[in-house]
C-alpha cells in the first residue's frame, strides 16, 4: 500500500546536542568537510543512505544513538566548537569588507535554478551548479548577496534507464520540512507572501522559503499553497516543465515575484535595500519591469525609471545559440501585462523591450535575452570565447558597431573549490610542489581516487539493476565493472545534441580496440540527463547504453543513471581524463572539466568555452576542430578520429609509461602542473571577485549617482537620450583630411587627422569624435583596433572641426576612419544607444 501523504517528522535532539540543529540548518555543511564528518560520525551507514544529508541523518537515527552521543563529552565539545566556528564564519569580516564603504550593501542574484547540495535537487545542470557555486563563493568572500529562485516541488527529475536503454523520468515530491529551509514570516508569525495579478481577475500567490547558504540568504518562491487555485498551485511544480504559458508564469513569478520577495525580505530583516540586481540568464528578466513600476509609482516616467533600473542591473548570458533563449509569442506576453500586474507600466513599453525589431529578428516575438540586455547597463558572457560569440550573436541590437564594440564583456565561470575538490586532495592545502608531495605520493592519491570511483560505480550500477530487476540477484559482471588500475575517462553533462554524447561511437570498432587493448586499455564512465521532451537526446543515451552492454566491452564502459551532485563529487576526482567534445563554439563555458582539473584530472577537449582560454599543452590535450568540414557527419568523423588518435598515441602511452617504482613520471608532472596552475584560476572566488570589481561595484556607483537628488540624473539622462535619438539622423561626418607624413609613411611618423562633423541640433558636448585605427585587411576591414579622441577646434561653415594625431608604431597595412558616438557621463559604453556616424562613401 502507498501513503496518501508523506512528510518528515523532525527529531527532538537532547539538550547537549542542540547545536546540531544550528549546524544542519546552514548549508555551509555542503562544502565544509569538518561539519560533514561530525554528522557522519553519528551513523556512517545512515549518512551514506541519506545522501550525506544532516537533516536526513538526524531524522533516521534512533533516539538511543543520540542519547549515547549526548553522553559523550568529547563529541558534545566538538559539536559546540563547530557551532562556534560557524558563528565566527558568519559574523567576522571577510574579503569584501576590506574594500571600504563605497560598496554595494545588498546585491540581489536571480537564477531559475540553484545547485547547492544533492539533498536539495533544484537544478538541472551547469546553470544551476554555477549559481550555487556563485552563492557559496560569495559567502566565503563576504559579498552581501541575496539569492532568489523558485522552489520546485519535484525538482528536475529522477532518471532511470529501462532494459532497452531508454531514459525514464520520475518526479519524487520533495517535503520542505525535510529540507534546511523555513518560511519567511512577519513579526506576527504570519507567512510572508508575494502576489501577482493575472488575467481574468485571478491572483497568483507564493510563499517565500529562506535558506542559509553560509552567509548568503537564498529565497525560493513556492506556489503550492491553499490560497491558489489548483492549477496555479502547480506553477512551481517542476524545473523547466510544462509548455510556453507555464514557463511564462514561472518567469513572471521569478522576476516580478522575486523582486517583491527581496523587498519584503530586506525590510523584515532590517537590511539595506538592494542596489544591484544580477540576472543570471534571461529567465528572471521581468524583475527590471517590477522595479520600473515601483519608480513610476514614485513619480518617474517609464523612460526615466528605465535609466535608473539599467544603472544597477547586471545581465549574464549563458547561451551561445539563439535556440537556447526563451522566446514567447508577443500576444501571450501582452495578455499577461494588459492587467494590473505592473501598475503604471504600459503594455506597449513592455513589448518594446523584448521585441526582435532588428535585422534578422522575428516579428511578434518576445525575447527574454533581448529584454535582459535592454534592461541592464552591464552584460557579460561566461568565457572569453563566449563573450566574443555573444557580441556577434546580439550585435544587431547595436547596429553600425563592430562586434568588438558591442557592450558585452566576459567573466569566465569558476567552480567552488571546497565543494568540488575531494577531501583527499584538499588536505594537501593547495601545495602541490615536489617538496610538499612526492611523485609517488601524488600518484598513490590519484589511484585511490580512481578506486573510489570504481567502487561507487559498481554500487550505483548494482542499485540500478535491482530497481529494474526486482527479486533478481546482481550479475557477477557488475561486481567486476571497471578496473581501478585502468586509464579512466569521464564524460558527464546534460545531453543536448550539440554536446555530442555519442561522438565516441563514431567509429565503434576503433573504440572497441581502445577499450580492450591488452597492454594499454581505457575505460569510460559516462552520465547525463536528457530533457524529458528531447527524444533525440534520449536516443543518444540509448545508443550508448546498447553499446556498453555488448559482451566484448561490458565492464569497460558504463552509463551511470541519475547524474547529480553526489555522483559528480566522486566522478570528477576519479577520472584520469575528462572528455568534452561539443560542437565549437556552442559550449559557453563547460565547468565540469574545471572540477576535474581541481582534482588533478587532465582534460581532453575541443577548444571551446573555458578550455580555449586555459589549455597550455601541459594540462591536457586539445581535440582539433574541423570547422571547415563539408557537413556535420564529416566534421564528427574528423574530430572523432583526432580524439581516438590522441588517446591511442599520446594519452594511453603516457599513462602506462611507468618507471621502476611504478609511477608514470611524465603523467604525474602533468597532474602537478594542472593542480598548481589551474586551482586558483578556476576558483569561483576568482570569478565572484571579478564580478564584484568589474560589474557589481561600478553598477552600485552608477545606481547611486543616477538616483541621487530624487533621481535628477535619471530624468536628465532620459531627456538627453530622447533628444539625441531625435537629432541623430542629422549627424554626419562630412569630410576627413590627413597629413604630416610622406608618400611612403615609416614607423615613428605621425599622421595628423582633421574631421568636419555636422551635428545638426546637437552640441559638441553631446558627442565624442574618435579616430579609429588599426591593421587593414584586403577588404579594408580594420582589426586590432584602437580608438583615439579627436579634440574640438572650431566651427567653420556650419561644421564642427575636430583634430588629432596618431603615431605609426609598427609596420604593415594601416587603415583608419573617424566615427561620432553619443557622449554622456552616465553612459557605461559609447555604444549604449546603438548610434554611430561614420564617413559616407
Amino acid at each position: 500500500m502507498k501513503a496518501i501523504r508523506r512528510f518528515t517528522v523532525r527529531t527532538v535532539l537532547p539538550e547537549q546536542l542542540g547545536a546540531l540543529d544550528e549546524l544542519a540548518a546552514n548549508l555551509r555543511w555542503s562544502w565544509h568537510v569538518p561539519t560533514q564528518e561530525l554528522f557522519r560520525e553519528i551513523a556512517p551507514a545512515v549518512w551514506e543512505s541519506q545522501g550525506k544529508d544532516p537533516i536526513g541523518v538526524l531524522g533516521a537515527v534512533p533516539p538511543s544513538r543520540l542519547a549515547e552521543l549526548a553522553a559523550d563529552e568529547d563529541y558534545v565539545r566538538r559539536v559546540h566548537a563547530m557551532r562556534d566556528d560557524l558563528r565566527a564564519y558568519l559574523e567576522q569580516p571577510r574579503w569584501y569588507q576590506s574594500l571600504g564603504d563605497d560598496t554595494a550593501k545588498t546585491i540581489a542574484y536571480f537564477s531559475p535554478e540553484f545547485g547547492i547540495a544533492a539533498a536539495l535537487p533544484q537544478y538541472s545542470g551547469g546553470l544551476g551548479i554555477l549559481a550555487g557555486d556563485h552563492l557559496k563563493a560569495a559567502s566565503d568572500l563576504g559579498v552581501p548577496i541575496v539569492g532568489v529562485g523558485l522552489f520546485y516541488r519535484a525538482g528536475y527529475f529522477r532518471q532511470a534507464i529501462s532494459r532497452d536503454g531508454w531514459q525514464e523520468e520520475s518526479y519524487p515530491v520533495l517535503d520542505p520540512d525535510g529540507l534546511p529551509m523555513r518560511v519567511l514570516r512577519h513579526p506576527d508569525g504570519t507567512a510572508a507572501q508575494v502576489q501577482l495579478a493575472l488575467p481574468d481577475g485571478r491572483t497568483l500567490s507564493a510563499r517565500i522559503w529562506q535558506l542559509a547558504v553560509g552567509r548568503v540568504p537564498l529565497l525560493l518562491l513556492d506556489t503550492d499553497i491553499t490560497e491558489n487555485d489548483e492549477d496555479l498551485r502547480g506553477v512551481t511544480d517542476r524545473l523547466y516543465g510544462g509548455g510556453g504559458e507555464h514557463r511564462l508564469l514561472q518567469e513572471l513569478l521569478l522576476g516580478i515575484g522575486g523582486a517583491r520577495a527581496v523587498k519584503t525580505f530586506t525590510r523584515l530583516q532590517g537590511l539595506p535595500a538592494a542596489e544591484v540586481f544580477h540576472t543570471n540568464e534571461g529567465h528572471a528578466g521581468f524583475l527590471g519591469l517590477e522595479r520600473i513600476s515601483d519608480l513610476v509609482g514614485e513619480g518617474l516616467t517609464f523612460a526615466e525609471a528605465l535609466q535608473a533600473v539599467r544603472a544597477g542591473t547586471v545581465f549574464t548570458t549563458h547561451t551561445p545559440v539563439p535556440a537556447g533563449i526563451d522566446r514567447f509569442d508577443a500576444a501571450l506576453v501582452e495578455r499577461y501585462f494588459d492587467t494590473a500586474l505592473l501598475p503604471g507600466v504600459d503594455v506597449a513599453d513592455v513589448l518594446a523591450l523584448g521585441a526582435e525589431d532588428y535585422e534578422g529578428g522575428t516579428p511578434n516575438t518576445f525575447n527574454m535575452a533581448v529584454m535582459g540586455l535592454r534592461l541592464a547597463q552591464r552584460a557579460n558572457g561566461v568565457s572569453k570565447l563566449h563573450g566574443d560569440v555573444s557580441r556577434h550573436m546580439f550585435g544587431a541590437l547595436w547596429p553600425g558597431f563592430d562586434a568588438d564594440d558591442v557592450p558585452i564583456t566576459s567573466v569566465t565561470n569558476g567552480v567552488h573549490s571546497p565543494t568540488w575538490t575531494d577531501p583527499k586532495v584538499w588536505h594537501l592545502h593547495g601545495d602541490f610542489s615536489e617538496g610538499a608531495v612526492s611523485d609517488a605520493e601524488l600518484w598513490a592519491l590519484r589511484s585511490r581516487l580512481r578506486a573510489q570511483l570504481v567502487e561507487d560505480a559498481r554500487r550505483r550500477e548494482a542499485a540500478a539493476w535491482a530497481e529494474e530487476n526486482p527479486g533478481l540477484s546482481t550479475p557477477a559482471w557488475i561486481q567486476r565493472l571497471l578496473d581501478p588500475d585502468v586509464l579512466t575517462i569521464g564524460f558527464a553533462r546534460r545531453v543536448p545534441t550539440y554536446k555530442r554524447l555519442t561522438l565516441m561511437l563514431t567509429d565503434p570498432d576503433r573504440l572497441r580496440k581502445l577499450l580492450t587493448d591488452p597492454e594499454r586499455p581505457i575505460q569510460l564512465v559516462i552520465a547525463g540527463k536528457s530533457h524529458p521532451a528531447d527524444d533525440e537526446g534520449k536516443r543518444l543515451i540509448q545508443k550508448l547504453v546498447e553499446f556498453s552492454m555488448e559482451p566484448e566491452v561490458r565492464g569497460r564502459i558504463v552509463f551511470l543513471p541519475n547524474y547529480d551532485i553526489g555522483m559528480a563529487q566522486l566522478l570528477y576526482p576519479g577520472t584520469d581524463i575528462w572528455l568534452n567534445n561539443p560542437l565549437r563554439p556552442l559550449e559557453a563555458c563547460g565547468t565540469s572539466g574545471m572540477k576535474a582539473a581541481l582534482n588533478g584530472s587532465l582534460n581532453l577537449s575541443i577548444l571551446d568555452g573555458w578550455w580555449a582560454e586555459y589549455f597550455d599543452e601541459e594540462n591536457g590535450w586539445a581535440i582539433p576542430s574541423a570547422d571547415s568540414a563539408g557537413d556535420g557527419a564529416e566534421r564528427d568523423a574528423l574530430e572523432a578520429a583526432s580524439m581516438y588518435d590522441l588517446i591511442e598515441h599520446q594519452i594511453a602511452p603516457r599513462f602506462y609509461d611507468r618507471g621502476a617504482d611504478g609511477v608514470p613520471t611524465r603523467w604525474v608532472a602533468n597532474i602537478r602542473h594542472t593542480l598548481q596552475t589551474l586551482t586558483p584560476a578556476l576558483s569561483a572566488d576568482r570569478m565572484v571577485s571579478e564580478y564584484v570589481e568589474r560589474l557589481y561595484l561600478p553598477a552600485a556607483r552608477a545606481e547611486r549617482a543616477i538616483s541621487a537628488s530624487d533621481y535628477a540624473a535619471a530624468r536628465d539622462l532620459a531627456a538627453w537620450k530622447a533628444r539625441v535619438r531625435a537629432a541623430w539622423p542629422q549627424v554626419h561626418v562630412t569630410h576627413v583630411e590627413s597629413g604630416g607624413v610622406d608618400a611612403t609613411p615609416e614607423v615613428g611618423e605621425t599622421l595628423e587627422v582633421r574631421a568636419y562633423v555636422s551635428l545638426g541640433e546637437l552640441k559638441p558636448d553631446d558627442v565624442a569624435v574618435e579616430l579609429v585605427a588599426g591593421r587593414a585587411r584586403e577588404d579594408d576591414a580594420l582589426t586590432e583596433v584602437s580608438h583615439r579622441p579627436l579634440g574640438w577646434e572650431a566651427t567653420t561653415n556650419g561644421a564642427d572641426v575636430y583634430a588629432g594625431s596618431i603615431e605609426f608604431e609598427r609596420a604593415g597595412a594601416f587603415g583608419y576612419t573617424v566615427r561620432v558616438v553619443p557622449r554622456h557621463p552616465h553612459l557605461a559604453s559609447s555604444a549604449e544607444l546603438g548610434l554611430v556616424a561614420t564617413p559616407v562613401g
